[in-house]
């Protein structure tokens, strides 16, 4: 046997990052880039959220509500979601972003748990949406928001927001998987976003409607959330919110977490 057989048999075998351990450099990666666009994150994610709930609290509170007071307690969970899911878009641009900078290719070629890049990324995101949620239920309360669920119910809301959050985002990761540029996945994501959130309760009550239109707007998936953030936020949630409100973003992660994961292991590497 050759010296140089001996060395390598004597050397002790490689130890390759483990899945907890991949997903967690790709989540301190995904920070490391929102560190170095703060100014951005702080317009995205703090600013804008804050200057579109003075906007309809002001423009529309008296007019839909009688009085700002009355307005912001019906208006502002609804507020929570309308800010927090555009932000899920951003899962989509970054995987896009990666895959068309041929920063996807390197990847296929380094020895870790692939979905780790997927998934630390998407986790990572959760600062955003914490920093979103946050901004407008501060600003939110020193406008006269409260809610009658107490801490534990403006608690839960806030867990409930992030689930759904984290779970839509695997929507966008597909689209931003399957398209060759981020402004393709911005463009996509928001033709079908913004027609759910306005098409909703999230800024009017359904009950003025007639039946065939509150029915529609009733059964939007967005509907669904947000009244349950408005039950959790104001202690009158009933079970078959609390299943239901729960139910879809479970259903949405247990249908596009597997698809995204197996496109991204499949697609083609060249």
């Amino acid at each position: 046997m050759s010296l140089f057989a001996t060395m390598e048999m004597q050397q002790p075998p490689r130890r390759y990052p483990g899945r907890l351990a991949s997903t967690t450099l790709f989540a301190g990666r995904t920070l490391h880039h929102m560190g170095n666009n703060g100014f951005g994150i702080a317009i995205e994610a703090i600013l804008s959220p804050i200057v579109m709930l003075l906007l309809f609290v002001f423009l529309f509170g008296g007019a839909i509500a009688g009085s700002t007071q009355a307005y912001i307690q019906y208006l502002l969970p609804g507020i929570l979601m309308l800010t927090v899911i555009p932000l899920t878009v951003y899962s989509g641009t970054t995987l896009c972003s990666d895959i068309a900078k041929g920063v996807y290719l390197r990847f296929r070629t380094m020895p870790f748990w692939q979905p780790a890049a997927i998934l630390g990324s998407i986790a990572a995101e959760g600062l955003r949406y914490i920093a979103a949620l946050l901004a407008v239920l501060a600003t939110g309360t020193a406008l006269g928001f409260r809610p009658e669920g107490g801490i534990a119910g403006v608690v839960l809301a806030l867990l409930y927001a992030l689930l759904f959050s984290y779970c839509i985002s695997w929507i966008f990761a597909l689209i931003g998987n399957l398209t060759k540029r981020p402004e393709t996945v911005s463009g996509t994501s928001m033709m079908i976003m913004y027609p759910l959130l306005f098409a909703s309760n999230v800024l009017v009550d359904t009950s003025s409607m007639p039946g065939w239109l509150r029915t529609a707007i009733d059964w939007n998936p967005v509907s669904i959330v947000v009244n349950l953030m408005r039950g959790l936020l104001h202690g009158t949630w009933d079970a078959v919110g609390l299943i239901t409100g729960i139910g879809l973003p479970l259903i949405l992660a247990a249908v596009f977490v597997p698809l995204t994961l197996y496109v991204y292991r499949t697609r083609d590497a060249t």
